[in-house]
């Protein structure tokens, strides 16, 4: 079960228990049933046969539009291979504010992207004093995610054996 302000997830593994559960919860509370659960804190849920897959699609976009970056180019390849990131202390200096809107839309977006989880907390480093070099490297992932937009993670359904 999970619990966010007014809303409940729960799942189950034993049919019984969980008609249980939700009778006992609607008795409880004022309840509205609204089935299979498809959006939940930005996220948006996708149960198939092979399993759940969860993806922040929507969530990408609207990233991608506030930051200005939804008419870039795409790519598929989110660094440069061999490129090393530093502090930077000549280079030219950025609004860091800015630059951390960026960096936290980012993070909310590792939840269901473990691809960008990486250089995400890279770019992370560099929040108090960021460049434009570190500035590039942020509009290089959201170029990525650009390319990328429709990733996301999947839950494999296992057979269970006895």
């Amino acid at each position: 079960m999970c619990l966010y302000v007014d809303d409940i997830i729960f799942t189950r593994n034993d049919e019984l228990m969980f008609a249980k559960f939700k009778k006992s919860m609607m008795f409880e509370f004022d309840m509205t049933n609204l089935g299979r659960m498809r959006y939940f804190l930005g996220i948006e849920v996708m149960q198939r046969l092979d399993g759940i897959f969860i993806s922040q699609k929507k969530y990408a976009k609207e990233v991608l539009e506030r930051f200005s970056m939804d008419k870039a180019n795409p790519i598929h390849n989110p660094m440069v291979l061999g490129f090393k990131l530093t502090k930077n202390v000549d280079g030219v200096r950025i609004d860091n504010t800015f630059y951390k809107q960026i960096v936290r839309s980012l993070m909310y977006l590792t939840i269901t992207r473990p691809d960008v989880l990486f250089l995400v907390s890279l770019i992370n480093r560099f929040m108090d004093c960021p460049t434009k070099l570190h500035f590039q490297v942020a509009k290089r992932i959201l170029r990525y995610l650009k390319g990328t937009i429709d990733f996301g993670v999947l839950q494999e359904k296992k057979e269970v054996r006895n």
